[in-house]
């Protein structure tokens, strides 16, 4: 199933939804609305909302008009607390190009930046008052408070190459996987799903969370700029060790480690094209894919407590497409 695909079982939501978030973005400052609507509308697959909308309407409830606006108002604040992680994230990164365009803070500077990604974070917590599910306001916190655990830790992982394959799998459980994570079972509560619907929903968005990131990890190495959207080596040259280079550190010849962990520590890129060949040659690539094969099918396990639908369908061809993609 194409992603076209997959968004066209709840195509009408994802509409209101776009609605809703330009919408919530208005201020009375124009720099934020600005800033706001640059990286809103800069490209995004809006993977984090959809899964909102994809749970909440396979957990089978009967619709009605406050059910589909706390579905569209859930799917908003789950795509502004993502795209506030992303405008703190790229300044920390110090990063120029996401989504094959200039970055927030490339365009405007560090200080807006992280200025709007708060704005973004607070109008979140406005418009979940509004929803008034007290479940949802606790689990969300809960998540924002892990992902920048996750971020934190990410930081202090940074230049050392000495970083354990467990440790690189926490911190993207926590930076990338606990937003899927949240996205999921907030979609299940707001559709009043009973509690076996609402763990397997919450496993399935984990389980498709770190598929996710362990897929971007690979394309690091095996993708280009325009594929990506941001610059081959980020990773690398923010001496992030990823479980491709953790793997190559493991098991490749003693000049390539080595290659490798100076790279990591100095987050120089000048032996890029080395390292590319070394983690490929090594079988990085294929131990990483794999295991993020095995994320894919526990998140299509995870679904088993749910009734067949469409939604159903989708939510597993959305598994099977995070491990299969380019972008």
């Amino acid at each position: 199933m194409s992603s076209n695909s997959i968004h066209a079982v709840v195509n009408n939501e994802f509409s209101l939804v776009n609605d809703h978030i330009l919408s919530q973005l208005k201020s009375e400052i124009p720099l934020i609305e600005q800033i706001g609507y640059y990286i809103i509308s800069n490209g995004g697959k809006r993977l984090r909302p959809l899964l909102v909308l994809m749970a909440a309407r396979a957990c089978g409830k009967p619709d009605d008009a406050s059910y589909q606006d706390n579905m569209v108002k859930m799917a908003t604040i789950i795509e502004f607390i993502h795209t506030a992680t992303l405008l703190h994230d790229d300044v920390v990164d110090e990063s120029d190009m996401r989504r094959g365009k200039k970055t927030a803070n490339e365009e405007w500077g560090n200080a807006p930046s992280v200025l709007v990604g708060d704005f973004l974070y607070s109008r979140a917590f406005q418009i979940m008052v509004e929803v008034g599910s007290m479940q949802c306001m606790q689990i969300l916190a809960e998540t924002t408070n892990i992902i920048s655990e996750g971020e934190v830790q990410q930081l202090i992982n940074c230049g050392d190459p000495s970083t354990s394959e467990e440790n690189y799998l926490k911190v993207i459980q926590y930076k990338t996987a606990k937003l899927f994570e949240g996205a999921a079972l907030c979609g299940a509560i707001v559709a009043d799903a009973n509690k076996e619907q609402q763990q397997a929903l919450a496993n399935y968005g984990t389980y498709v969370g770190t598929a996710f990131q362990l897929i971007d990890d690979v394309m690091d190495y095996t993708s280009t700029a325009e594929e990506m959207g941001k610059n081959v080596g980020d990773d690398l040259a923010e001496g992030k060790p990823t479980l491709p280079l953790i793997y190559t550190m493991r098991t490749a010849p003693t000049d390539a480690a080595d290659r490798v962990r100076n790279a990591i520590e100095t987050g120089g890129l000048e032996q890029l094209d080395a390292i590319i060949a070394d983690v490929q040659a090594c079988g990085a690539i294929e131990y990483t894919e794999k295991a993020a094969q095995e994320q894919a099918q526990l998140a299509i396990d995870a679904l088993a407590p749910l009734q067949d639908s469409p939604y159903k369908a989708a939510l597993i061809d959305l598994a099977k497409a995070s491990v299969n993609r380019r972008n």
